[in-house]
């Protein structure tokens, strides 16, 4: 469902839109207009269900890299909007700095050294963490920044991770469509738990996630 009407957007609205299950979109990188969108079936990763293929769990265990919460949440944002088609506009982005001003929208990063080779991003609201998009610059960069992410949030005490969509690339890491109605459930309960992004440290190495995941799935 696409409904064209935001009014006055602000940070508060954005906040408010995602208790009722519904978020904003653009349609291109310079479109001055936002929409909301509640899609009809809805995409999540069960934090107990994450898929870690042989290949990925390789990259994971490299340990060629490193992963760090919040420290460069302009950087990701920035990474996620540099494709050819993007959803994320100039009125988003903003609307998401704010947030991240305010401790409701944060980031994980991954690093090559000194380059930001992949992350992802996304709001925090009770027990409930709705991802926002990620992005890739090297093979398996996005895919190691969800496992990370995915036992973060389990540490952390999350109960809903909220991915919107359901795309061939996440169904094959777990990701699962949902009705409407169970979503509005599951998402009641989420927001009534209480859960911080920043309460628990990372695992200690790509082996432990891993591990976890291995564990759960």
């Amino acid at each position: 469902m696409k409904d064209h009407d935001t009014g006055d957007l602000t940070a508060e609205l954005l906040l408010h839109a995602y208790t009722s299950g519904i978020f904003p979109m653009s349609d291109h990188r310079d479109d001055p207009e936002v929409f909301w969108v509640e899609p009809r079936r809805r995409g999540i990763i069960p934090l107990d269900g994450f898929r870690i293929s042989r290949s990925l769990a390789r990259s994971l265990r490299r340990d060629d890299y490193t992963v760090t919460l919040d420290q460069d949440f302009v950087g990701v944002l920035e990474g996620c909007a540099d494709r050819e088609e993007t959803w994320i506009s100039g009125r988003i982005a903003d609307l998401y700095l704010q947030l991240h001003d305010r401790g409701r929208a944060h980031s994980l990063e991954v690093r090559s050294g000194a380059d930001l080779i992949g992350g992802v991003y996304g709001v925090t609201l009770g027990g409930a963490f709705f991802g926002e998009s990620m992005f890739s610059r090297r093979t398996d960069a996005s895919k190691i920044a969800l496992a990370w992410l995915v036992a973060h949030l389990r540490n952390a005490g999350f109960q809903l991770f909220d991915t919107q969509f359901l795309t061939p690339h996440l169904a094959r890491l777990g990701g699962v469509e949902i009705s409407r109605g169970e979503y509005r459930s599951l998402l009641a309960e989420a927001l009534a738990h209480s859960a911080e992004f920043g309460a628990s440290t990372l695992p200690a190495s790509g082996q432990s996630v891993v591990q976890l995941n291995t564990q759960t799935s």
